[in-house]
């Protein structure tokens, strides 16, 4: 079928009614896909020259207000969790790591904010193209019951018409499942740096405390 100019709409049109569920689905995706790729655009630092400045400040300065200035002129769950880390200095380690748990639970929650929704379209583009699919086989099998066999190509005609949400939705599915790993796996790298982060942040305590040691 030709879809170029006019016939877009004439396909849309052919689909039936799962096409505008179909499209709502699509439009939902394309939000969320915008939304997630611009706050994790934004998430990103350059995380070995933000541990350089914060571990310089603590180690060589012993000044935790200089590292939670650096924190702070950094956006993102790494500057986050360091900062929350640095604003309980002085307290019981096991304090610290507590803290510092919570702040990475909830820059986790953040960074997987909307991931579900695309993995959910994800999973019923298909099965809505699948279902109008089944819905149009089962016109086209009753309007074959109804003009028997001396009419073929109107059952042909009518199978066709059934595969097109089949293949909007496998269309629709497709580029958000895409999405949807891309950014399950930048999230993942984002956990990694976090834990690398607080690592960084309580061995730099343990070096602080420990007496005659300047730091590295």
């Amino acid at each position: 079928m030709d879809l170029s100019g006019g016939s877009i709409m004439e396909f849309y049109q052919k689909g039936g009614p799962i096409m505008h569920a179909l499209l709502i689905c699509s439009l939902i995706g394309l939000v969320f896909i915008f939304e997630r790729a611009w706050a994790l655009y934004r998430s990103k630092i350059d995380t070995q020259e933000f541990l350089d400045r914060v571990r310089t400040a603590l180690t060589k300065r012993h000044n935790v207000k200089e590292a939670i200035a650096a924190c702070e002129e950094y956006e993102g769950p790494i500057a986050n969790i360091m900062k929350a880390g640095l604003l309980k200095y002085g307290r019981p380690q096991d304090e610290i790591e507590r803290t510092i748990e919570t702040a990475s639970a909830h820059e986790l929650a953040r960074l997987e904010r909307g991931l579900g929704v695309l993995a959910t379209i994800s999973n019923i583009a298909p099965l809505l193209g699948f279902l109008g699919t089944v819905s149009g086989m089962i016109n086209s099998f009753d309007a074959l019951a109804r003009a028997g066999l001396s009419n073929p190509g109107l059952v042909a005609q009518g199978i066709s018409e059934a595969l097109i949400t089949t293949a909007t939705g496998l269309g629709v599915a497709i580029p958000i499942l895409s999405s949807y790993n891309y950014f399950t796996t930048r999230v993942g790298k984002y956990v990694l740096e976090m834990e690398t982060a607080a690592n960084v942040l309580l061995e730099t305590y343990a070096e602080m405390e420990t007496p005659g040691d300047s730091g590295a």
